[in-house]
């Protein structure tokens, strides 16, 4: 008789009720691909989108979940032994092929990334793809990675890539500034490393509050609200600034009727980070790094909340319904 697992599976597009948690069949190893048996995996807004029906690659019923970190059960020909802490982010995980919601993940060897054991699985399961995403998006942006100076503008500083930034920002020496529509949230994006808080009320009380801070405007500007308010962050930057483009929290993918030449300003520059492209080894030593530099007190895991995997239809509400201040991990 086949072996068997739990694993959350989305029967098809909708709400979070399309979710349910259930036996099957565990996958079969093959060539190319190893089983990791799932420690924990981290809840992102791509995969509420992909729940929703908005990525049209995606074929249903499917185990979503585009990270997850774990241990090789079954290494097959990857290389490494069985045993090995991994964590794997991206490759169409959770979308061409099931991904981390459930107790065991058949993954490309491409996608692993070994990873030191320092950390409780809950901490380590919150880091791959938000730190990833805010350590890539920082890159794109052309932060120095020691001893940089500047202002870095983190819109959408509440969410667990925004605080991310924050925390590597300041490891790197810059002032930061950190957005929000919640003044309760202050206090947290303080503590992620904003040296200041602005709320995010209308375009031109923003305007007004930013330049109180930098009156030229800051020279980075991590863009994570996404497609409707790059128009007006290419005009908060200071001049010859850059904007990068790494999130897309209100839900919108394209910018309507975007004209570059009206809608950039002479000099500055808009630019873009996907987490794709540090999948596999071309993110393993960032990752390595992050997780020392956590174990060692340096950056903050920010984890919100833990869920339990029978908790998956309530996790994803929390997500949606805009709750978390940090990172929402489930443990199988």
């Amino acid at each position: 008789m086949a072996e068997t697992m739990r694993a959350a599976v989305a029967d098809g597009p909708g709400g979070p009720e399309v979710l349910s948690v259930r036996e099957v069949a565990r996958p079969s190893v093959r060539g190319g691909w190893a089983l990791v048996r799932v420690k924990g995996c981290g809840l992102n807004r791509s995969e509420l989108m992909t729940r929703q029906g908005h990525s049209p690659n995606v074929r249903f019923p499917r185990v979503l979940g585009i990270e997850c970190v774990g241990v090789l059960e079954d290494p097959s020909d990857s290389g490494l032994a069985a045993g090995t802490s991994v964590a794997a982010i991206m490759g169409e995980m959770g979308r061409e092929f099931d991904g981390g919601y459930a107790e065991y993940a058949l993954l490309p060897n491409e996608l692993l990334m070994q990873v030191p054991d320092t950390l409780e699985w809950a901490v380590l399961a919150a880091l791959p793809e938000t730190y990833l995403t805010a350590h890539g998006s920082l890159s794109a942006l052309g932060v120095p990675d020691r001893d940089g100076s500047g202002v870095l503008l983190v819109r959408g500083g509440t969410s667990s890539v925004g605080m991310a930034a924050l925390s590597l920002a300041k490891g790197r020496g810059l002032q930061t500034v950190a957005t929000t529509r919640d003044p309760a949230k202050s206090r947290m994006l303080q503590a992620a490393g904003a040296d200041h808080v602005v709320l995010d009320r209308g375009e031109d009380e923003l305007t007004a509050q930013v330049r109180a801070i930098c009156p030229d405007g800051p020279g980075y500007l991590l863009e994570l609200v996404g497609a409707t308010s790059t128009p007006h962050s290419l005009q908060l930057v200071a001049k010859g600034g850059t904007v990068c483009v790494s999130g897309m929290l209100s839900g919108s993918w394209a910018i309507r009727e975007f004209e570059p030449v009206a809608h950039i300003p002479s000099g500055t520059k808009l630019t873009a980070f996907q987490s794709n492209d540090l999948r596999g080894k071309a993110g393993a030593a960032a990752l390595t790094e992050i997780v020392e530099g956590v174990a060692a007190g340096r950056y903050r895991a920010n984890v919100d909340r833990v869920f339990r995997l029978d908790d998956i239809v309530e996790a994803h509400r929390y997500m949606e319904d805009n709750r978390a201040i940090g990172k929402v991990v489930v443990l199988p």
